[in-house]
């Protein structure tokens, strides 16, 4: 019985496997934001792959159900605020992650988010700017890494 050479691509596809890739996408207007939020994310651990965007509309037009597991979205957007894009963003999948992030104080925007928007989790909230570390460290208890 002969066995096919497995190609080295397909070894390496096997040893990480699609179950521990977790895709995050950012959406924030400011180019020098999703970058370093990119970078730092990506950097961190290898298992993070991060899609980043300025417009909302695009986003959304990007955004496919069940393929995302964060999404960590401005208030303060063009051409639509951050939680009109979440409202779209639920529509389409019920059980993404989705985080605030905003330069506007914490503890009045958690209650705001709170009471307009009560089955979001007014704890996964960023408030820019944020250090790598503490960045990092809310993503990863967002998506529930260790």
């Amino acid at each position: 019985m002969k066995t096919a050479n497995k190609h080295p691509l397909q070894i390496l596809v096997s040893k990480f496997p699609d179950a521990t890739i977790k895709r995050i996408m950012i959406v924030d207007a400011c180019d020098d934001v999703n970058l370093t939020f990119k970078v730092v994310l990506s950097e961190s651990d290898r298992r993070l792959r991060v899609q980043s965007f300025t417009d909302p509309v695009d986003a959304l037009r990007e955004f496919k159900p069940d393929f995302y597991h964060l999404v960590i979205i401005d208030i303060l957007l063009p051409n639509m605020n951050g939680f009109e894009l979440y409202d779209k963003l639920r529509k389409l999948d019920s059980k993404v992650k989705i985080c605030f992030m905003t330069t506007g104080s914490e503890i009045f925007l958690k209650e705001f988010i709170k009471e307009a928007l009560p089955e979001s989790d007014p704890n996964c909230f960023i408030r820019k700017p944020i250090a790598n570390e503490d960045l990092i460290k809310r993503v990863q208890e967002a998506l529930e890494l260790k």
